[in-house]
C-alpha cells in the first residue's frame, strides 16, 4: 500500500507548450513514485486528446471513466471519486497539470499525519502559495532536463527567474481519502471549486495548514489558450455556476484563510501579518453573492496595493 496518492486531470495535450509543460510536472510526480517506491502513486484522470498516448507512453494508470457536465468539462466530484476507488492510499492529492511537486510535499504530508495522529485528529487539508517559473526561459521546447541534480537546479531556478504567487490561487491539494467524500458536481479548470474546499474545510473544524514555509511548488506558465475564447477562467460561466454551487462570494476562500502553517516540521498557528488581518476583516464584509470575475480582480488589486505596502508575504 502506497502512503500518498497523487492524481491529476489534466488538459488536452493538443498545445504543444501545454502538452510540455503537462509533461514536465507528470516527470515530476513519477520521480517521487520511482524514489520513493513504494510511498507514492500516481493516476491520471479523464480521456482528453493526448492523454491516453501520454499514459502509455510513461506508464501512469489512467482512470477514463470521469463523469462530465452539460458542457463536457469534467467534473470535479467523479475525479475524486474515481482516484479514491483506485487507490488504497490513506492520504490523497490532487494536483493541476502544470504543478511540478518536489521531494518535499512527501516529507511535509508525513509530518503533518504524524502530527494529526498524536492529537487524534483524523482530517486535514494542506494547501499553499506557489511559485511561477515560465520554463520556455530554462529550456527552448520547455522541455526539463530531469538527469541528477534536477531538484537543486528547478530550485534555484525558481527563487532566481520565479515569484512567489500571491496568496491568492490554489494549485495542490492534500488530504486524507476520507475527507471530501462528498462535494458539489463543480467543473475542473474553472474557478470556485478550489476555494470551496478551503471554505468546506475550516467550517469542518478541520485544520486547514499553509504549507508555503516548508515547500516550493513550482507552477509552469502559460496562457489561457486551452480556454474557450482564450479567456481567463474566472470570465467563464461554469466558473459562475461553480461559484454559485459553492454558496457564493463569501465561501470563496484562499491560502490567506488558512488557520494553520507548516513550519520547521511542526504545525503552528500562522503568524500574523496586517496582510492576513485584513482579508480576516474582509471576508466578514463580504457579500454573499456577486460576480466572481468582480470579487477576483478587487482582491487582486487590493492584495497588490497590500504587498507594496507590507511588503513580501511569506
Amino acid at each position: 500500500m502506497s502512503f500518498l496518492t497523487i492524481f491529476s486531470a489534466p488538459k488536452p495535450f493538443t498545445n504543444p507548450h501545454i502538452a510540455a509543460i503537462q509533461r514536465n510536472a507528470i516527470q515530476s510526480w513519477l520521480y517521487l513514485g520511482t524514489h520513493f517506491r513504494p510511498e507514492v502513486d500516481v493516476f491520471l484522470v479523464g480521456e482528453e486528446e493526448g492523454m491516453r498516448e501520454v499514459a502509455c507512453e510513461y506508464s501512469v494508470p489512467l482512470l477514463a471513466n470521469v463523469r462530465r457536465n452539460e458542457s463536457g468539462t469534467p467534473l470535479v466530484s467523479s475525479i475524486f471519486d474515481l482516484a479514491r476507488q483506485a487507490s488504497d492510499s490513506p492520504y490523497l492529492a490532487y494536483v493541476n497539470g502544470d504543478i511540478l511537486l518536489l521531494p518535499d510535499i512527501l516529507r511535509a504530508t508525513r509530518q503533518i499525519a504524524e502530527a494529526m495522529t498524536k492529537q487524534r485528529g483524523r482530517h486535514f487539508l494542506l494547501i499553499g502559495q506557489r511559485w511561477d517559473l515560465d520554463v520556455r526561459e530554462l529550456a527552448d521546447d520547455s522541455l526539463l532536463d530531469f538527469s541528477p541534480g534536477w531538484v537543486d537546479h528547478l530550485q534555484s531556478m525558481a527563487r532566481s527567474k520565479g515569484q512567489l504567487h500571491a496568496p491568492a490561487g490554489s494549485d495542490y491539494f492534500v488530504f486524507p481519502r476520507s475527507a471530501f467524500e462528498e462535494m458539489p458536481d463543480f467543473a475542473i479548470g474553472r474557478a470556485g471549486w478550489d476555494n470551496w474546499m478551503i471554505y468546506h474545510a475550516r467550517q469542518r473544524g478541520w485544520p486547514v495548514i499553509d504549507g508555503t514555509p516548508s515547500l516550493m511548488v513550482i507552477h509552469q506558465s502559460h496562457d489561457y489558450s486551452h480556454l474557450p475564447g482564450g479567456r481567463p477562467h474566472y470570465d467563464l460561466a461554469e466558473s459562475q455556476h461553480n461559484m454559485q454551487m459553492g454558496g457564493g462570494l463569501k465561501h470563496m476562500y484562499m491560502v490567506l484563510d488558512a488557520d494553520r502553517q507548516l513550519q520547521h516540521g511542526k504545525i503552528v498557528p500562522p503568524r500574523f501579518t496586517w496582510l492576513r488581518f485584513i482579508r480576516s476583516i474582509e471576508i466578514k464584509l463580504m457579500p454573499e453573492s456577486g460576480e466572481l470575475r468582480g470579487l477576483r480582480g478587487e482582491l487582486t488589486r487590493r492584495l497588490r496595493k497590500l504587498r507594496r505596502k507590507l511588503g513580501k508575504e511569506s
